[in-house]
């Protein structure tokens, strides 16, 4: 398959390329500084306000938009999302950032004018952050129906009563929204017509940060993830998404380009790996021989690379068959690269810290933390195991049903 991309993204990837040379790469040190200096983790970084500002002058703001927003289609934007993958911390920079795409999405796909009005234009002007709260810590949230939130009817407003966690962005001081799962009909005979999506502003009383989490030992500060309650938690009827009962109607709306978005900003993630370990393998020598010219180094090279662009083959001819078919019908390309990607990634990555030896443990390099991003998305949006269980259903049903 022959991936064309269209001029416009050409033109993209060529200006966000020069972007990255000259002004996110030589300022990684300084987002660092300014991260481990700041009275708090979670606040905003002077750094990433200034290179927005640099980023919307350029032209290159929104960038994650759909087609039919006016923006780019799925394949047009991969590249795209590669390239800010590179940085961890860049896709901000861009507003490109999740959760807050798949937010906005939500919003455009489902919200009100006066919900967007009030929430998706600040977020499209990159002025607030906003958290999306479905995982629980008390049920497999791999299942989405065993959630437990209680989102209940009174009068004009609904109450909602639970614990989330591992809810990104919830530390951010920038958060002022949450779209927030959770069962307004727990008694319904369909197991996915009990949910609903409601909108919970974050100075909503009630609403409580119990505790900042970490993911093998990174906080992802600013935005970080977060433990939260909803404690009698008010707000108007309103501020429901769609209407009662669509929630996880919703939520298989929402993941799906989500999870491809993932896929593509974790190839950069690799690729900027495999292309760090080839400069070290030449930069480094041990037993009187350049790392390079060691079989073993070459041959963690060379499987890195076919991993790398097996996975971008992938990624591409999803996003290519979510632009031809939409993310329903693609939903088997969508498990495969959900499946394949991050494991991948993890393994490449896993590989180039091994030829930086013990500096690739440390924070001097981006690949440690990187790791985690990587191991983090075999559980986010859906544990492997449970993709692994729908494509396996999925195929079994087309090749062995005629």
């Amino acid at each position: 398959m022959d991936f064309d991309f269209s001029d416009k993204s050409a033109q993209l990837q060529r200006s966000l390329q020069a972007f990255m040379d000259e002004h996110v790469y030589p300022a990684e040190h300084e987002h660092e500084r300014q991260r481990a200096t700041s009275a708090n983790r979670f606040a905003t970084l002077p750094l990433v306000e200034e290179l927005k500002d640099k980023a919307r002058a350029a032209g290159l703001w929104n960038l994650f938009l759909p087609a039919h927003h006016g923006g780019l289609s799925n394949l047009d934007y991969a590249p795209l999302a590669e390239i800010m993958g590179r940085v961890l911390w860049c896709p901000e920079v861009f507003n490109c950032s999740a959760p807050d795409t798949g937010n906005m999405e939500v919003l455009m796909k489902y919200g009100t004018p006066a919900q967007q009005e009030r929430w998706l234009e600040p977020l499209l002007a990159g002025e607030i952050r906003s958290a999306y709260a479905m995982t629980e810590p008390g049920v497999a949230s791999s299942d989405a129906t065993n959630i437990e939130t209680s989102i209940r009817r009174e009068g004009e407003e609904y109450v909602i009563n639970g614990r989330k966690w591992f809810i990104t962005n919830a530390m951010y001081e920038r958060t002022k929204i949450f779209i927030v799962m959770g069962k307004s009909d727990p008694d319904n005979p369909s197991r996915h017509l009990q949910q609903s999506q409601v909108l919970v502003p974050r100075e909503t009383p009630g609403l409580r940060i119990v505790r900042a989490l970490t993911t093998l030992g990174y906080d992802d500060a600013p935005p970080g993830h977060a433990e939260i309650v909803f404690e009698d938690v008010r707000v108007p009827a309103e501020n429901i998404l769609l209407g009662e009962g669509r929630g996880f109607e919703i939520a298989q709306g929402r993941l799906g380009p989500g999870r491809i978005h993932h896929c593509m900003r974790l190839i950069g993630c690799a690729q900027r790996a495999l292309e760090l370990a080839c400069r070290r393998s030449v930069a480094r020598s041990t037993f009187g021989r350049k790392l390079a010219e060691h079989q073993s180094v070459r041959e963690d090279i060379a499987k890195s690379f076919c991993e790398i662009e097996q996975a971008r083959l992938l990624t591409l001819k999803t996003a290519a068959r979510m632009d031809a078919l939409g993310a329903k019908e693609a939903r088997d390309f969508i498990a495969a690269a959900k499946i394949a990607v991050p494991l991948m990634a993890q393994t490449v990555i896993d590989r180039c810290m091994q030829i930086h030896g013990a500096g690739g443990l440390t924070g001097d390099y981006f690949m440690a933390e990187a790791f985690s991003y990587a191991r983090w998305c075999r559980q986010a949006d859906g544990p492997d195991q449970v993709h692994m269980m729908a494509l396996g259903k999925q195929l079994i049903a087309r090749y062995a049903g005629g």
